[in-house]
């Protein structure tokens, strides 16, 4: 059931709000403040992954773009025993002309930096992120 909320501001912020909301996408102001709301907590709570404690067991998505001629380090990365891989997926994306590596993964956070940070230094991979999963108590799963 929906709950109503409210609160007062004054007529820039609330102006600056409306552009953040209509630049971002969003065609729905409770949307837009639920996703900043629930992303700026987690935040708070949990950093990004360069400021996790080391030993925080993460949960997420890497997604790696690079030229040919990765693969065999991207694979002894898949087998390590640093992280879990869930899931892995490849494409090559013809227009740009770059393959698109996906792994669903677990691991501590300092697995991650350091894996983040090897590939980031490995000549033909051309951009890595990682996106750490919301955190919940429950829900879907």
């Amino acid at each position: 059931m929906s709950r109503v909320l409210s609160f007062s501001t004054d007529k820039e912020f609330a102006n600056q709000l409306e552009n953040l909301i209509e630049e971002s996408g969003y065609k729905n102001r409770s949307l837009f403040l639920r996703d900043a709301s629930l992303h700026f907590a987690e935040s708070l709570q949990r950093g990004e992954l360069l400021s996790m404690a080391d030993e925080e067991i993460v949960e997420g998505t890497i997604v790696i773009y690079y030229q040919h001629g990765v693969e065999n380090k991207l694979m002894d990365l898949r087998h390590s025993h640093e992280i879990e891989v869930f899931s892995y997926h490849h494409n090559c994306l013809t227009s740009s002309h770059t393959c698109v590596d996906t792994m669903q993964v677990k691991g501590m956070a300092v697995s991650f930096r350091q894996m983040v940070d090897y590939l980031n230094n490995t000549r033909d991979v051309d951009k890595v992120n990682f996106i750490a999963a919301p955190m919940r108590d429950k829900g879907c799963c």
